[in-house]
């Protein structure tokens, strides 16, 4: 349930992911009363299940001065409902021999059980807890309140680097709702009432805004006849869900800040504004990400920290998001090295890529890496139950987890350089210095 915020998006914890197999993943998808999306997957190799419910609510989806509460209820939901006792979701799941966890990002919240799979009955008992009695009351929310603060201090506030995607996001964001932290500002979090919460909740956590999504070693009319029990009768969303409309406009010059840090080496943080994740585009920045920092032999690693020794760590990713996100690209200096000198090398090699095409050696080495992405990363229930959940709910379209990497097939080497001319150009930027505190006196 604990989020480690920059660990997690450097290594791609909250992406969609890349998916597939030499066999299509096969699945049924149907759709109760009650507007809930239901999606089974059988699997029978070894005898588990994974049952997931995704909830289309991230951050995104808070009022300004309302924040974190799409995290603070990942937290606030393992605290029971009206026939569980607080402080026993996780041992009803334990008992069983099963794991649970959770995760939150700008647009949506995910739960999830992986169980033997003679324990289907109780996950799927447990979720539609979640959904329909959970405990949204004054005790429960100080509890919880008091974790998430613990955990901002722990991951974000006393984190080395810890606070550049927040910083990062309130400068390139103006007007839409990615400007705030996912975690929220605990100012908002305090001043939030009990009313505010059960709001939030009676919006949010119906089954019209939800994916109930099961793979694993399940019979599959037997698996419907369970959903049907335990999810059914629970009543559809009564109002409205709040969906921001928000574009924001286009940065018309490059913004560069100073941000003094608890570190002991400057870093340079360079982020983009990029396409929403499923544009054509989107895909291309992807692989121009890749060929810059996917491992040792990436552009950026083998000059800045094999050949010029001006970082000890360098990286590039893409945020995918639901709407228009960010790709950053950053550089830990190297001892004795400013960071001017760590922002020109990252400077040249972009540069290289907006101006010459890729050689068809790395082209066919990120074709590989892609394919194999979608082979390893599929290898569990889980990974699969979370991944029909994702497609479905972002393009409407589950079977995308075997067929997105034709989308990444299309992309050619003159793609890629289009790309860096238009999306990783200065005046679309943000450029941050993370310098060492000085001492005081």
């Amino acid at each position: 349930m604990k989020l480690n915020w920059m660990l997690a998006l450097v290594f791609g914890v909250f992406s969609t992911g890349l998916f597939a197999q030499n066999n299509d993943i096969k699945f049924e998808k149907f759709t109760l009363d009650n507007g809930l999306t239901v999606l089974l997957h059988q699997d029978k190799t070894t005898p588990i299940v994974a049952v997931s419910v995704m909830y289309h609510v991230g951050s995104k989806n808070e009022k300004p001065n309302r924040t974190g509460f799409a995290h603070f209820f990942e937290h606030l939901l393992f605290e029971g409902s009206e026939n569980i006792d607080r402080g026993e979701y996780d041992k009803y799941v334990q008992n069983a021999g099963g794991t649970l966890n959770a995760n939150t990002s700008w647009d949506r919240t995910y739960y999830y059980e992986v169980l033997p799979s003679n324990q289907l009955e109780l996950g799927l008992w447990l979720e539609s807890e979640r959904m329909l009695h959970a405990k949204v009351e004054q005790k429960g929310i100080e509890t919880q309140r008091e974790v998430v603060k613990e955990e901002r201090r722990q991951r974000v506030d006393n984190q080395p680097y810890g606070s550049i995607l927040e910083q990062t996001f309130k400068r390139a964001y103006t007007e839409h709702p990615y400007r705030w932290p996912i975690i929220g500002y605990m100012d908002d979090l305090d001043a939030a009432t009990e009313n505010d919460y059960k709001t939030f909740y009676e919006t949010f956590y119906v089954p019209n805004n939800a994916i109930l999504s099961i793979a694993g070693d399940i019979d599959i009319a037997q698996a419907k006849k369970m959903v049907e029990k335990y999810f059914s009768g629970i009543p559809k969303g009564k109002g409205p869900i709040y969906r921001p409309d928000i574009e924001e406009p286009a940065m018309a010059s490059e913004i560069r800040d100073t941000v003094q840090d608890n570190i002991q080496l400057p870093a340079v943080v360079q982020t983009y504004r990029i396409p929403a994740q499923g544009t054509e585009d989107f895909y291309a920045v992807d692989m121009l990400s890749r060929l810059l920092s996917n491992g040792e032999s990436s552009r950026l690693y083998k000059t800045l920290v094999d050949e010029q020794q001006k970082a000890l760590f360098v990286g590039s990713f893409p945020l995918q998001m639901e709407d228009p996100g960010v790709t950053i690209a950053f550089g830990i200096a190297n001892m004795g090295v400013s960071p001017e000198e760590v922002e020109a090398a990252m400077d040249a090699e972009i540069e290289k890529a907006m101006n010459e095409l890729i050689s068809e050696k790395e082209f066919q080495k990120l074709r590989n890496q892609i394919e194999n992405d979608f082979v390893s990363q599929n290898s569990t229930v889980a990974g699969i139950a979370e991944n029909l959940a994702n497609y479905e709910m972002y393009f409407g379209d589950a079977n995308l987890i075997n067929n997105e990497i034709d989308r990444y097939m299309k992309v050619t080497r003159e793609d890629i350089r289009e790309a860096a001319k238009k999306y990783f150009n200065k005046n679309n930027r943000v450029v941050l210095y993370y310098m060492p505190k000085t001492p005081q006196p």
